[in-house]
């Protein structure tokens, strides 16, 4: 521990060095204009348009979450309560009934099984959906709504919420092949996600070169998605509330607090998935209820008014009046883009987090995953958008804003988790000390997530070698602070480029290998029918 901590230390000696360097134009702002360039980069290259306005991936994306819909004949909505009952332990006593060919091996494993004769895993089907909804569940439902009512106005939620429940679907297929492929360690410790789905399952099918370099592929974007998305633009917005509950006016006070909320994190990372699943657990029910309760007071303090923004979100759906937005297809890809960042279906990040459980039934964790969007998206997502809408009847500002999602409230420009707050702000007081902590949690309870996400893509390049992981965890808390340091468009774009770039390598596994997923699931079913015979 003392090694860590010194490490985590000299961490910060180039930075203080580089603090000493700059004064004219402060930290905040030269981190910034270093980062930026790089934002516009790969934000450039992964939203390339096939026509003017929709980017391919989202159109990828989408159109994949609905064939996956369609195929398993809607899983999201006939599969819900038997989720639930995984969750709750209903089905435990399934694990002590075999069914499968032992004779059909696959690297030591059975085929069907996942290796037979033991339940293995490390974290509990709770544990790991808490674990992987802590990484859904996080400023993306406070900044990242803000920032679609912004930018396009009450219809985005509507397309937030088709999202969510499409991307229902595409969870349960890509947890389902998180658990099926997963690596087992002499120590048990499990690795998963697809980067052993595709380097297994593609090599099964007779591609294994194909399955090697996408995995790759998905191993360097998915490092990416973990210092930007499940990083940087987390502690951007705990860093911008922070920065306004204390009025921290110097131009170098993201720096600093970035330097506080990395040394926190590097704390808790240390001991893995099962330090962090036992923190997620206790913090992300406890979280999410504490900001529903909040959501809920103010939505049914203003009951009355919402059906008027039930009914605006459906109009403004179809007929949009957001400057900036100005067509159908505009609001759709604002709502589709952040609700995709926000619960992550498609990239197939949670499967790493998922492939974790103690399980032998692969299907049994795809059917607990499919509740991830449900709750992110549907519930939170929704909930922070009605308080939104219903503070802006008083017309507190102007839908579009200035184009890029920052809004102008009595004369001062406010984006992401700051628009949440003032919403907050006019319905509960000292609501800004309330938002300020929910958004750190939600902040810390994401970073410590992804960082297991990103560890894991790490070892699958670099190998599980002590040196190796201690490199990336340093690596990460680096982007803690330059999160903190640079504004919001410059993260969110390199965000959502590094999230979005690993939908491209695991619709790759996802396609090969569905059937996988409904053979298991049919195997599962098999399994809980003769549990009650």
């Amino acid at each position: 521990m003392k090694r860590i901590l010194l490490s985590l230390l000299a961490l910060t000696i180039p930075f203080l060095t580089f603090a000493q360097e700059v004064t004219e134009k402060g930290l905040d702002q030269k981190i910034d204009e270093g980062f930026k360039p790089v934002s516009d980069f790969f934000s450039a290259v992964i939203f390339f348009e096939v026509f003017e306005g929709a980017p391919f991936v989202i159109i990828l994306l989408v159109l994949s979450a609905l064939f996956f819909t369609l195929y398993f004949g809607f899983p999201n909505f006939r599969y819900f309560g038997k989720a639930i009952n995984v969750v709750r332990g209903k089905y435990d006593d399934v694990e002590g009934h075999s069914l499968g060919d032992p004779s059909a091996a696959v690297d030591g494993d059975i085929k069907d099984t996942i290796r037979d004769e033991s339940k293995e895993g490390e974290v509990s089907h709770f544990q790991a959906l808490a674990t992987a909804v802590s990484g859904t569940v996080g400023n993306g439902n406070i900044a990242g709504v803000a920032l679609a009512i912004a930018l396009g106005g009450p219809g985005a939620t509507f397309w937030m919420i088709i999202c969510g429940l499409l991307g229902m679907s595409t969870k349960f297929v890509e947890c389902t092949l998180g658990v099926q492929y997963r690596d087992v360690g002499e120590d048990g410790t499990i690795y998963g996600g697809p980067m052993y789905y595709l380097s297994k399952g593609l090599k099964e099918r007779g591609f294994k070169v194909l399955g090697k370099i996408a995995a790759i592929v998905f191993a360097i974007f998915c490092i990416g998605g973990s210092f930007g998305g499940g990083n940087a633009a987390q502690s951007n917005q705990a860093t911008v509330v922070l920065k306004e509950l204390l009025d921290l006016q110097s131009t170098g006070a993201g720096f600093w607090i970035g330097i506080v909320l990395a040394i926190l994190v590097g704390i808790i990372i240390i001991g893995g998935i099962k330090r962090i699943a036992s923190v997620t657990e206790k913090v992300v029910p406890f979280m999410a209820i504490l900001y529903l309760l909040a959501c809920l007071y103010i939505i049914f303090g203003n009951f009355s008014l919402v059906d008027d923004a039930i009914g605006l979100i459906i109009s403004e759906a179809f007929n949009p009046t957001a400057i900036g937005v100005g067509s159908i297809i505009g609001v759709l890809l604002v709502g589709f883009k952040r609700a995709a960042f926000s619960n992550e279906a498609g990239a197939g990040s949670a499967s790493i987090a998922h492939s974790a459980v103690k399980t032998k039934y692969s299907a049994s964790e795809g059917l607990v995953a499919l509740l991830e969007p449900f709750i992110d998206t549907v519930v939170i997502c929704t909930m922070t958008a009605l308080v939104i809408i219903i503070f802006n009847f008083g017309g507190a500002f102007e839908y579009g804003g200035d184009g890029s999602g920052a809004v102008f409230i009595d004369g001062v420009s406010y984006e992401g988790a700051g628009i949440t707050s003032m919403a907050f702000a006019k319905y509960i007081p000292y609501s800004n000390v309330f938002l300020t902590i929910a958004v750190v949690l939600f902040a810390v309870s994401t970073m410590i997530s992804w960082s297991y996400y990103g560890l894991q893509s790490w070892k699958f390049l670099f190998g599980r070698g002590r040196a190796a992981d201690l490199t990336y965890k340093l690596l990460f808390l680096t982007f803690v602070i330059i999160g903190a340091a640079a504004s919001m468009s410059s993260i969110w774009a390199f965000s959502d480029a590094m999230i979005f770039a690993m939908v491209f390598p695991n619709m790759i596994g996802l396609f090969f290998l569905f059937p996988v997923v409904k053979k298991q699931l049919a195997r599962y079913f098999e399994a809980i029918k003769a549990s009650k015979s």
